[in-house]
């Protein structure tokens, strides 16, 4: 297979994918003339260990009208033997909610590949954004400036809240027995906003808590700063503390974000939780070729 890439203005590279899903010769067009046939333009993010894997964050492909998410699976798989090797692990997105291979796309889409995460199934991402962030009676936002926890706490604590429980993810000087220098965390941020404010509306209805507030920091972050602060306010402690617990157990499993740590001798991304079986499940089928329509 050869390929060829070139400035897009959307994204930063793009290909051209003429084979078919079950086409063994699937290709990149390199030559002037194509077939004719309608094209779509899709948006392919890749993330954390991925972007090392496959050299670039992001692209555009154009794909045969019609064509499904597998068949993106399928590009990559052939193009980098190492993705292959990781596409069971792997998360799908597009337009930046979980998805199944077996979506069919449409032109303009935007397809997220997932790591497994560092950092359920989420409520539907089309529902009013106001409406979602009244249910949740707090805050949730992604920073890139140090997190004041008593300022969130302040915000979030009402005269009715007989507690107020508080996990503070801190940045460690060790990982495994190796000095940790400093850590980078990235994110699909859009996406990852949209999958914490489902969690603290799934966990104010699971716990019967009052109010939430998750806030996460990216980019570059020294020993000792907080790289995670979840509050949560409720009336009786028990449900405070369930729910706390719950969200971060949550948010580190399904949540796109990515950490990538710095030792005096190199630098790794950290490995992720496995994905939830509901989530992970629809790309393991990339290494199979699907069944005839």
């Amino acid at each position: 297979m050869r390929t060829t890439t070139r400035r897009d203005r959307s994204f930063g590279m793009r290909a051209r994918y003429t084979g078919g899903a079950g086409d063994a010769a699937s290709r990149v067009s390199t030559g002037e003339h194509t077939e004719r046939r309608i094209l779509m333009k899709i948006g392919v993010l890749f993330f954390g260990v991925l972007k090392d894997v496959i050299g670039r964050s992001d692209e555009t492909v154009d794909l045969p009208e019609g064509a499904r998410v597998r068949e993106v699976l399928f590009y990559y798989a052939r193009a980098a033997p190492r993705f292959e090797a990781m596409v069971p692990s792997l998360a799908i997105s597009v337009n930046q909610e979980y998805s199944g291979a077996d979506r069919t796309l449409r032109d303009g889409d935007e397809v997220g590949l997932l790591p497994p995460v560092s950092g359920g199934s989420a409520r539907d991402a089309g529902e009013n954004r106001n409406e979602v962030r009244d249910e949740i009676r707090g805050e949730i936002r992604i920073v890139r400036e140090r997190i004041d926890a008593e300022a969130v706490v302040g915000r979030l604590k009402r005269p009715a809240d007989g507690a107020a429980v508080i996990f503070d993810g801190v940045v460690r000087d060790n990982t495994r027995g190796r000095r940790t220098l400093y850590l980078d965390y990235e994110a699909y941020e859009a996406m990852a906003v949209k999958q914490m404010e489902s969690l603290a509306v799934e966990v104010r209805a699971r716990f019967e808590v009052r109010g939430v507030s998750i806030v996460h920091r990216l980019g570059r972050l020294e020993i000792g700063e907080t790289s995670v602060l979840i509050v949560v306010a409720a009336a009786h402690r028990g449900a405070a503390f369930e729910a706390c617990r719950w969200i971060i157990d949550t948010l580190k499993k399904t949540v796109p974000i990515w950490k990538k740590e710095y030792f005096a001798d190199g630098a790794v991304w950290a490995d992720g939780e496995a994905f939830p079986e509901e989530i992970r499940s629809p790309g393991g089928t990339a290494g199979n070729e699907p069944a005839s329509k």
